[in-house]
């Protein structure tokens, strides 16, 4: 009897997330910008349903293994919360400055960028051209608080199964938590730095609005990404090292695809659906719009229904290969 509730619970589940994919795709096809152009607006229509349909395929099919992952976090959620201000302090240990560190290459990094794009080569004026009229730095900082948080989460997920190789090696121990462990770590900085943000934002008399209650949204979306990345690339680089070299790289790359040190408006309007394609993009046009915009994310409608679908799709594929490849890791680390 037991069992038989527990396969009635988990077709009900799988039939919930179908018939909510199924209600998300309505909406889209129902969705209508007069604005817009309608080639544009059916490319999109077409993919968000096609993404729909393949997640729903895949949750269905791999249920049971999908849900092993969430389920271990949740039952784990207050060893989470310890080992994560562990490795905050850990991290630090034995320096005069402490924590100070973690503050003074982003903040030398912004200064640099300042000096050179803004005094410069007086890249203010090409933001006045396109309507923009925020101080540089302002928007500058937007574009990077941002970034850094997603940076130094991806390299830090990335890492989390060699650095805590001892802990992989222990039969008894979860593993699955260790990615998340580094995230979390790495948002005590990322709080601060959203405080320095708002409080130079405030300097330029741009105050505190409840468009600003975003940067809590925006901040969620990143995290969601980069732990759904985070476990498929630390599960890789365990057997492939040169991971960690390519990840360097992309982020480098990454850096300038993204409109941080520019603005998205100088995209001709044929390049822009390829960038957008970026989900940093809109975690980074999002932090703008809610520093000095006057629109919500909902607003972006294609654009947030875009990312969620990514980031599920995405933490659906890891989780897997995260499974996959979990007996193996103790035996080459």
């Amino acid at each position: 009897m037991k069992i038989k509730r527990i396969y009635q619970q988990k077709w009900l589940k799988i039939l919930l997330f179908i018939a909510t994919c199924g209600i998300i795709a309505g909406v889209i096809l129902f969705h209508n910008n007069p604005l817009a152009d309608p080639i544009t607006e059916r490319l999109k229509k077409i993919c968000a349903c096609s993404l729909l349909a393949f997640a729903a395929i895949i949750f269905g099919l791999y249920y049971d293994r999908l849900t092993v992952l969430p389920k271990e976090l949740w039952q784990s959620r207050k060893m989470i919360w310890k080992l994560a201000k562990n490795d905050f302090k850990k991290r630090y240990a034995g320096s005069y400055l402490g924590f100070l560190w973690a503050m003074v290459q982003p903040v030398v990094t912004v200064v640099m960028y300042w000096i050179v794009f803004d005094k410069v080569f007086n890249t203010r004026s090409q933001l006045l051209a396109g309507g923009i009229e925020v101080p540089y730095v302002l928007f500058l900082t937007s574009g990077l608080v941002p970034w850094f948080y997603f940076q130094e989460m991806l390299v830090n997920g990335t890492q989390a199964l060699v650095e805590y190789n001892y802990l992989v090696k222990k039969v008894v121990f979860n593993i699955s938590i260790l990615p998340i462990i580094k995230l979390i770590a790495a948002t005590f900085i990322h709080i601060f730095f959203m405080v320095i943000l708002i409080t130079l934002s405030s300097g330029y008399g741009y105050y505190p609005t409840l468009y600003m209650l975003q940067l809590v949204y925006y901040s969620i979306c990143t995290f969601a990404f980069v732990l759904a990345t985070s476990y498929l690339t630390c599960a890789v680089v365990v057997f492939f090292k040169d991971l960690t070299q390519i990840i360097a790289i992309v982020l480098q790359v990454g850096m300038w695809a993204t409109p941080i040190l520019w603005d998205i408006s100088m995209v001709p309007d044929a390049w822009k659906p390829i960038f957008k394609l970026n989900p940093m993009v809109y975690i980074v046009e999002g932090f703008r719009n809610s520093m000095y915009g006057d629109t919500w994310f909902f607003e972006h409608f294609y654009s947030s229904t875009y990312f969620w679908i990514v980031t599920v799709m995405m933490f659906c594929f890891g989780s897997l290969m995260f499974k996959r490849l979990r007996p193996h890791f103790a035996d080459v680390l």
